[in-house]
């Protein structure tokens, strides 16, 4: 912390909301899950449904935890940028679990909106 200052701290920490709460893009993934639900391709999500260990003492909390019509489960990360180390704990993750980790971004409209994925193996 020492190149940071005590204000930059608090910077970070705005928009942050309680555990269980939606923000505005996580919100917007999950509407885009329910279209897939809908039409079937997929069967089920849950938001924070699970933790993963990924370490002693350090845990990863995908934002969405989704069942795919074939069964298959897979964990999604909604994002509106990446900082480093949550990508570390995809990679982390990926390589540990036994489910195809999914990264979601948000397009902006301007550029057709949708979805931007990334898939770590």
């Amino acid at each position: 912390m020492s190149n940071i200052t005590k204000g930059q701290i608090s910077l970070n920490a705005l928009g942050r909301l309680k555990k269980g709460q939606l923000n505005k893009t996580e919100q917007a993934y999950q509407d885009y899950l329910e279209q897939l639900k809908y039409t079937g391709e997929i069967l089920w999500y849950k938001f924070e449904g699970i933790i993963l260990r990924i370490a002693d003492g350090a845990n990863f909390t995908p934002d969405f935890f989704v069942m795919k019509a074939t069964g298959e489960l897979e964990v999604h990360e909604v994002k509106g940028f990446w900082k480093e180390a949550a990508r570390v704990r995809m990679k982390v993750a990926a390589s540990d679990y036994p489910f195809r980790f999914i990264a979601a971004k948000q397009k902006a409209n301007k550029f057709g909106g949708g979805w931007e994925f990334e898939v770590f193996d």
